[in-house]
């Protein structure tokens, strides 16, 4: 795994998402429940930055249509058979290391 730091605790507060961008990589970075998760930011239906959008819950909303994908599996609302990919996080101190390889 080649994990890199995308982020601080600090800066992510509860309830939060950021974009990040890695490379030509757009992440949506959420923290929900305590727990920090990653997922690809690139909204499948027409390409929209799911990381500028809104969270709801655990539920990231596009911010061009409004399609639905739950942070913590990647799974669409609506058909949980369409699933953005995830990718392990790790926490090291106040640190945000994600394996977006």
């Amino acid at each position: 795994m080649a994990f890199q730091r995308v982020g601080s605790l600090p800066a992510l507060p509860e309830g939060s998402m950021t974009e990040i961008e890695i490379g030509t990589a757009r992440i949506a970075l959420c923290r929900v429940e305590g727990e920090v998760h990653a997922i690809d930011g690139v909204c499948p239906h027409r390409g929209g930055p799911l990381g500028m959008g809104a969270l709801h819950g655990k539920m990231v909303v596009c911010p061009w249509h409004a399609w639905e994908f739950d942070c913590t599996t990647g799974a669409n609302d609506y058909d949980p058979d369409l699933k953005q990919r995830k990718f392990a996080v790790r926490i090291e101190g106040e640190e945000i290391f994600a394996d977006v390889g």
